[in-house]
């Protein structure tokens, strides 16, 4: 959420998707509910990169191997830096049953990550 705001039918709100990055706007009325998604970020050791997918695995040893390699500059970097030979963690968010990694970084040296 961005920006809300009262207009003369209602409440307007804009918010950028957390996924995509676009712009959407809506008007509600005053007096109605709105939902609001529950966003879990999770970070995850990098393991490997096979046919555009992330293979990482969490705190407790559970793989996880659904998540894309994102396009662009992101996906660019986190697979430089894995070919690098860095070990990494994936920052990755979750709502609405969609999925996408958003960030990265070198995991701290002793960490057992």
């Amino acid at each position: 959420m961005v920006d809300m705001s009262a207009s003369p039918t209602g409440i307007r709100l804009t918010g950028i998707d957390i996924f995509t990055g676009r712009k959407h706007e809506d008007v509600v009325s005053a007096t109605h509910n709105v939902d609001v998604p529950n966003v879990k970020r999770s970070e995850y050791q990098l393991v490997d990169i096979a046919d555009g997918f992330l293979s990482m695995m969490d705190d407790g040893g559970e793989m996880k191997e659904d998540v894309k390699l994102p396009a662009g500059e992101l996906g660019d970097a986190i697979a430089a830096d894995f070919e690098a030979g860095k070990d990494l963690l994936v920052t990755v968010i979750s709502a609405m049953g969609e999925e996408a990694a958003i960030s990265h970084k070198e995991a701290p040296k002793g960490s057992g990550a």
